[in-house]
Order: structure tokens, then sequence, then C-alpha cells
């Protein structure tokens, strides 16, 4: 069964967005997060087909602005990828016939450059524990263009992997939030619960509140001053995970 005890009251499942919400808001650029991976394409690559020399500067300003392009998604057809799509969507930009094998080393080598930037919120395991406790199931679903290994790294790393039922990527699914596919399959993966009894926590309120919403959840909203605003009311505001806990204690 997932969670601990026997379910308590009205509250079956908590759903909590991955990153602003149990890991803390990583301030980086993209372009920067693409500069090795921009290099080596480059390396590899160093003449483009019509006899032009590609630097690796123009690459890197290149992937960035396909992953920017990939995350304003959100606001139009929420269609989801991953980053192997956000690769080869850059290489066929640029006019470059890049191999598998190079896209492949190049995406390892972007995903290193945000090693040093992924922290949990030290307080997401007591939360998560308490919640558990009460005989609340608990599901994770982050929009992502990231492989489910990259992130299950960093949940295993900080013991937080034990504490989470069931976690759902976009990058394995179809559609992102706010699409309600997104959260039908993140109800589905932890039983399927009434949406009236699931909570769902995150940072973006018209991906996370808004999406939320639609298909019948509350939806508690972790505020997140780099994000942008949406006219939705949430059910409550939070400033820190613990103050969820009573929160569910009074819906229950």
């Amino acid at each position: 069964m997932m969670g601990g005890a026997a379910v308590r009251g009205g509250v079956h499942a908590v759903i909590f967005d991955w990153g602003g919400t149990l890991a803390t808001h990583a301030a980086v650029e993209l372009d920067d997060m693409w500069a090795l991976a921009a290099r080596h394409i480059a390396s590899e690559h160093p003449v483009a087909p019509s006899g032009a020399r590609l630097e690796a500067e123009e690459v890197r300003r290149r992937l960035g602005s396909v992953e920017e392009a990939f995350w304003a998604r959100t606001a139009t057809d929420q269609r989801s990828g991953t980053l192997g799509d956000i690769l080869r969507d850059a290489a066929s930009d640029l006019g470059v016939d890049v191999a598998g094998a190079v896209l492949e080393e190049a995406g390892l080598h972007y995903l290193d450059a945000w090693t040093p930037h992924i922290v949990h919120d030290p307080e997401a395991a007591g939360t998560l524990l308490a919640l558990r406790e009460r005989g609340i199931a608990i599901g994770m679903l982050s929009n992502t263009h990231w492989p489910r290994a990259f992130h299950e790294r960093f949940l295993e790393r900080d013991d937080l992997a034990g504490l989470i039922d069931a976690r759902v990527y976009t990058s394995e699914l179809p559609y992102m939030k706010p699409h309600e596919l997104a959260f039908r399959a993140a109800l589905d993966a932890v039983g399927r619960p009434d949406p009236a009894r699931t909570v769902f926590v995150g940072d973006r309120p018209f991906d996370d509140v808004h999406g939320a919403r639609s298909v019948g959840m509350r939806a508690v909203l972790r505020p997140n001053p780099h994000v942008p605003p949406y006219a939705v009311e949430p059910d409550a505001v939070i400033e820190r995970l613990p103050e969820l806990v009573p929160l569910v204690d009074g819906w229950s």
C-alpha cells in the first residue's frame, strides 16, 4: 500500500511538482548550461554543410533558443519532449547532420552542467514523512525534458526516492503541465484517487495551480518570484513545505 498507516480523512494523495517545490529554484542562464554541449558539437562538426565554420558560441545560442521555445509550449499546445528532441531540433536548425552518439554525449555534458545546481529543500524529507505517517500516497509530477535517470539520481542522493510512491516525468509523456493528461497520468500513478481528495503542490500558477484545478484537484501554491504570474486562485499558499501538513490535516 502507498503511504504509511491507514488513510485518515478526506485527503488520499498529495502530488508535488519538483523544481521550485521539492527542489530549490535554480536561477541559471540556459545558455550557460548549454556551453559544454555546444563545444562538443562544434568540435565534432566544425564546418556546416554550407561550408561556414560552426562556432561553439553560435551552437550555444541556438541550443538555448530551442530550449526556450520548448518551455514556451506550456502556454500553447503543451506538447512534451525530451532532451534528445531539443538537441536534434537545434542540429536541424544549424543545418548539421549530427550523429546520435555525438548528440548523446552532448546531452551528458548539458546534464553535468546542471549537477551543482540541483539542491532539494532541506525540509522536504520531514514533510514527506509526516504525510506518509498519515497514510497519504505521495506522488511527483515534473515538467521536464531530462531523462528519468537524471532526476532519480538526485532523489536517491538525498534519500527522497523512497518517500515518493510514484514519480512521473513529462519527458515520458506526450503532454506536459498544465495539460490535463499530465495530471491524469500522475493520478493513475498514485492509485487513481478521487481528484477531489488529491492535493497538488507547485510553484507555478499556470502550470501547477491552473492545471491541477482543471482536473478537480485542490491546489497549493508555493510562490516563486522567478515564475510569471497567472490569474488563478489556489486553495492555499505556503512559504515552507512543513506548512502543508496542517493544511492537509484541516482538509481531513
